[in-house]
């Protein structure tokens, strides 16, 4: 690996603890991270319940396991290969997280507060998983797929949609969602490429 993605994965990871720490130690991030998550968790319309409803697990697992799949049957093999183990180690990684930092879900912190939309997650709040994995699997796709910059743009598109609708479903607070996009992309970017184009 040449150092450039080094750097880049570490000024990522650094970046997403900062927000990290942020939202979760100090009193003003603490108080920014309620006052956007009360905005966007109170809610804008069934219309908007049924968009973020429908969006939130293209983040998961099984959504990018699906996808690799595609991949794999469309003669990619190995672009899904090393996208799907991106995702799988991002997920590994956040799990982890998620023990050592130990925050709570906004429904547990608050329950009379927060519009809990969808079924209880597993695992604490920070960092978010959904976009993390998804990120890392639409970054890598993208990357050795050799997807030109508008279908990029898309993919980083869809996993800020992802993170918006964590927060909406109240499942997770804006700083949670802001680090696991970040998370997400520091592990694309310090995993490993692929020269080839099957």
């Amino acid at each position: 690996m040449s150092l450039g993605p080094l750097i880049r994965g570490v000024a990522l990871a650094a970046a997403a603890a900062g927000v990290g720490y942020a939202g979760l130690a100090t009193e003003a991030g603490r108080a920014s991270d309620d006052e956007l998550f009360g905005a966007v968790n109170q809610g804008h319309g069934v219309a908007a319940d049924r968009a973020f409803a429908g969006t939130t697990e293209m983040g998961s697992l099984y959504a990018v396991g699906a996808a690799a799949g595609v991949l794999a049957i469309t003669g990619r093999h190995r672009q899904a290969a090393r996208a799907l183990t991106a995702a799988g180690v991002t997920w590994l990684l956040g799990q982890r997280l998620k023990e050592l930092v130990d925050r709570p879900r906004p429904y547990v912190a608050d329950p009379h507060a927060t519009r809990a939309m969808i079924a209880t997650p597993m695992g604490t709040s920070w960092p978010s998983s959904h976009p993390a994995v998804l990120t890392a699997f639409t970054t890598v796709a993208g990357r050795e797929l050799r997807a030109r910059l508008p279908a990029r743009a898309a993919f980083s598109a869809l996993g800020l949609a992802v993170a918006a609708s964590r927060v909406y479903l109240g499942v997770h607070y804006p700083s949670d969602v802001v680090s696991g996009f970040l998370i997400g992309r520091a592990v694309a970017a310090v995993s490993p490429r692929g020269r080839d184009r099957s």
